[in-house]
């Protein structure tokens, strides 16, 4: 049979189109094609592309020496290859069992590395991870550089998915770039190693913009950012919206809240129903009001650390085991916030003892003296003795220290060169009895040259007889009133300071105290 070629469907209005093709002769199922393909001197190189096929009679084989020569000029390089020949694929390649296979016995390498060297690779599994040991050790040697411990490691171990040069460098440099000290990268991975898996513009960059968003100045973000590198993890619209949102609306002032973060940036990890809301109600329950509340977050932040149900509650119990007045504990709070965050359990007992010991006081006025200055429970035994002491050389008997000190605690607190030229001026130029100060010890509170002595200079000579109470405790305003009086009212003699809880209250016209400083107070 004779094929010369092939011709179109003529229809009306149409051109015929003739097709030549090459000629194929048939005889015994042998093909040979009669045409020959011309091809220029630039496709010489490609004319082992010209394939040749023939088929005889029960032999039916695939000749591709040219097709296999030019495909082979760059050999497939692997250990394991499909057998010789095979009619699936001109390709030699691994199977995806052998390259299974293979990637276990690499795994099984890093593992046995990893082993030796003390890390326990379990978590591992799942993870992407180097294919030879020798990239690992890289990554452990780099982590080690920065000072991160196997123990470090085996605490988080998934840090060990993380490219040298790909996570790490970067995400360090960027850091670095920000003015987080190179001296606390170790601490930083220690507490949040998870920062390494982090994209500098896709997770970094924006928490960092956002902090900035809420005043907390560019100088201080490495602080906030050393302080508690969780916050580079969080959900910008999440927590640290939220509660940010709560505080401005319980009072604390917006122009507040940089200073508020950067002190204690704790708070942007914090939920609201969970933790900041029970302990703002429960502070309000015992007499402080909301308002006064913000007041004492804006100045000591931290308080939101304090365990509502662990310290803080359990605190203000163990407060009325010691004789503390339940009226009081608002104003003891709001003097010294910090008390509800201590160890009162081991604190009360001590201080207790340590002025027993000192000044023979008795339980029942422990608490008196904790109503009147909070801070008592701080004070060390030093502190005590040595003011103790100066009121003993000043002439007072032990009876007499010990009533001074119920009824003013601040005495073991005060500036005992200050103590000492204020008790000179009261022996020698105003001429009073010692128990006069028994009487009246708050008298070592106020200041020599700004309040005792141009008021006892003006009481002298208007001829006045009073008592040291009337004479200090009253603002400037009352004292210029009382001097215009033609008798002493007595009841204003025996007034006694108080804590004021609506100074908390009032509206603040100071400015802002949002420049970063370390507390140095012990949180616990």
């Amino acid at each position: 049979m004779m094929i010369r070629g092939h011709t179109g469907v003529v229809k009306p209005n149409f051109s015929i189109m003739l097709l030549e093709m090459p000629t194929l002769k048939c005889h015994k199922f042998k093909f040979d094609t009669t045409s020959t393909f011309q091809t220029s001197p630039n496709h010489e190189k490609r004319r082992g592309l010209i394939t040749k096929l023939q088929y005889s009679r029960g032999d039916w084989r695939t000749v591709s020496k040219s097709l296999h020569s030019t495909i082979t000029s760059k050999p497939y390089s692997s250990k394991v290859g499909r057998k010789e020949g095979s009619a699936s694929s001109l390709y030699s390649r691994p199977s995806l069992v052998e390259m299974k296979n293979v990637r276990q016995e690499n795994r099984a390498k890093v593992y046995e590395f990893l082993r030796g060297i003390g890390i326990v690779p379990d978590e591992l599994d799942g993870l992407e991870l180097p294919v030879t040991v020798d990239v690992m050790k890289e990554r452990v040697d780099f982590l080690l550089k920065l000072g991160l411990t196997i123990e470090d490691i085996n605490n988080y171990p998934l840090v060990l998915g993380c490219s040298v040069k790909k996570n790490m460098v970067p995400v360090l440099d960027y850091l670095g770039k920000l003015g987080v000290r190179k001296s606390t990268f170790t601490e930083f991975l220690r507490r949040y190693p998870q920062v390494l898996h982090s994209s500098v513009v896709v997770d970094l960059g924006p928490v960092v913009k956002y902090l900035q968003g809420m005043d907390i100045k560019p100088s201080d973000i490495p602080r906030v950012l050393e302080r508690y590198p969780e916050v580079l993890g969080f959900k910008l619209e999440g927590t640290m919206s939220t509660s940010v949102a709560y505080l401005v609306g319980i009072g604390v002032a917006r122009r507040e809240i940089g200073g508020v973060l950067t002190k204690y940036p704790e708070i942007l990890g914090m939920r609201v129903a969970r933790v900041i809301k029970p302990f703002v109600e429960y502070l309000e329950s015992l007499g402080i009001p909301r308002l006064a509340v913000a007041r004492l977050i804006e100045k000591r932040p931290h308080i939101l650390g304090f365990g509502l149900e662990k310290r803080v509650k359990p605190n203000i119990q163990l407060l009325l085991e010691f004789n503390v007045r339940e009226a009081y504990l608002s104003s003891i709070v709001a003097q010294y916030a910090e008390i509800i965050g201590m160890d009162l359990e081991t604190k009360l007992p001590s201080q207790r003892n340590l002025l027993k010991s000192i000044i023979e006081l008795d339980n029942d006025n422990f608490g008196t003296i904790i109503e009147k200055m909070p801070q008592v429970v701080s004070l060390s035994s030093s502190a005590v003795n040595s003011h103790v002491d100066c009121l003993k050389s000043c002439g007072f008997s032990l009876q007499q220290v010990k009533n001074m000190v119920i009824g003013c605690p601040q005495l073991l607190a005060l500036n005992l060169d200050i103590m000492k030229h204020s008790f000179q001026f009261f022996q020698k130029e105003m001429g009073r009895p010692l128990d006069d100060l028994v009487a009246f010890p708050a008298f070592f509170t106020y200041g020599l040259e700004s309040t005792i002595k141009p008021r006892h200079r003006k009481v002298v000579q208007k001829g006045v007889t009073c008592s040291l109470s009337w004479l200090l405790n009253c603002s400037d305003e009352k004292f210029a009133e009382r001097m215009t009086y033609d008798t002493i009212d007595m009841e204003e003699m025996e007034t006694a300071p108080t804590f004021d809880m609506s100074s908390l209250t009032q509206p603040r016209y100071d400015e802002s105290d949002s420049d970063y400083e370390e507390d140095s107070e012990e949180e616990t």
